[in-house]
């Protein structure tokens, strides 16, 4: 029963401290921040304003996953990575798939 309850204040132990939670935040704010002054200020052009604000995106879906969801904390976190990854590989075949479709369909042209 006493190893019951270590192994589960181990497990609050694996949450993200205090310092973690902080710098995810100060990260998403950054992230969040720098495409903003791109657009406000109209400092790029259209493609390297998107590419700003894809760039950055896809870097707040990072933090977001590490410093908040503690995606690598778990027992088994290359698993927990590897079904994001194919998850995520399965979504951008549907979406680039069908952005395909719809740019090339004869019918509708």
């Amino acid at each position: 029963m006493a190893e019951h309850n270590s192994h589960d204040s181990h497990g609050h132990e694996q949450h993200g401290s205090l310092k973690s939670y902080v710098i995810g935040f100060i990260l998403s704010v950054v992230l969040t921040i720098i495409p903003l002054v791109v657009v406000l200020n109209d400092m790029m052009g259209k493609t390297g304003t998107l590419v700003v604000i894809l760039g950055t995106a896809a870097l707040q879906f990072v933090v977001q996953l590490f410093f908040f969801m503690h995606i690598r904390e778990t027992g088994k976190p290359r698993w927990n990575v590897m079904a994001l990854i194919f998850g995520l590989l399965i979504m951008m075949t549907i979406v680039i798939g069908s952005i395909w479709i719809m740019l090339n369909n004869a019918v509708a042209h």
